[in-house]
């Protein structure tokens, strides 16, 4: 297995528009093309603006290579959440903001995992770098090299 950190930043709301950008330019030289590069970066600072709203004004970001996949681990000391935090489906406007943005993240991403308790939020967002999921427009699944070798 292959894992490199790729990005440990702190953060606080006066911070957010700094961690936007580094997520966007370490993303970029990791591989993540556009779009799903703009979608990491939208879903990155959903979960960390509720780090600063709901977790005590401040978190930790993370970011990693491992083995195709970037993975974003950000930690509040908040009084934590879990899964059940996240609507099945997008709130109705009229319901206020509450849980849209870790809607948002989830849609985004290719996995989103919360975890955590009493000692803060924990939550990991992980973007494939390679598409590989059969429902994208254009996919083609390529030929085993043994195939393209015979024809």
């Amino acid at each position: 297995m292959t894992c490199v950190l790729l990005l440990d930043m702190f953060f606080t709301a006066a911070d957010l528009s700094r961690l936007r950008r580094c997520l966007g330019d370490t993303s970029r030289l990791a591989g993540l093309a556009e779009p799903r590069r703009s979608e990491f970066v939208l879903a990155v600072h959903e979960v960390t603006g509720n780090a600063v709203q709901h977790g005590g004004g401040r978190g930790r970001a993370r970011l990693w290579y491992a083995d195709g996949t970037l993975r974003c681990r950000v930690t509040d000391d908040g009084p934590g959440l879990t899964d059940e935090a996240i609507p099945a489906a997008p709130p109705a406007p009229d319901f206020g903001e509450d849980g849209r943005g870790l809607w948002l993240a989830q849609e985004l991403s290719d996995r989103l995992h919360i975890a955590g308790g009493p000692g803060g939020a924990i939550v990991t967002l992980e973007f494939d770098l390679a598409v590989t999921r059969r429902d994208t427009p254009g996919w083609v699944p390529a030929a085993a090299p043994a195939e393209r070798a015979m024809s």
